[in-house]
């Protein structure tokens, strides 16, 4: 028995669909989300940082203000590297630093203000 014309017809719409689904699935999932590009700052955090532990210190009265400082430069050490591995699995694309782009596209998320709430947060 032969396969009438209605038939293919029915099974190459069939195959169109499933495969346009497929491509469709594959851009959405994998594809777009790959070429998002997370920029990052660390040099302006960083000085934003240095500032602050320089402020402190130079009004620093008495020992115990001093540990405080010693204290915030300590945990801002500590925090700042545990917050770059955190970035790119919470934006899902890839953090390069800013100064390692050459021009801003569409695909670019500056995610130097979420570093900074990262270090900063009690």
């Amino acid at each position: 028995m032969k396969p009438n014309i209605s038939q293919l017809l029915g099974q190459g719409l069939l195959t169109l669909l499933v495969v346009s689904a497929s491509i469709t699935a594959y851009d959405r999932l994998v594809l777009r989300p790959a070429l998002v590009i997370g920029v990052v700052d660390v040099a302006e955090v960083y000085r934003a940082k240095e500032a602050e532990f320089t402020q402190i210190l130079t009004k620093a009265g008495s020992e115990e203000d001093r540990q405080k400082a010693l204290f915030m430069a300590r945990t801002f050490a500590q925090r700042l590297p545990v917050a770059l591995e955190e970035l790119p699995r919470e934006c899902g694309c890839l953090v390069v630093l800013k100064t390692a782009v050459a021009g801003v596209t569409p695909n670019t998320v500056d995610l130097t203000a979420v570093l900074r709430r990262k270090v900063t947060a009690p």
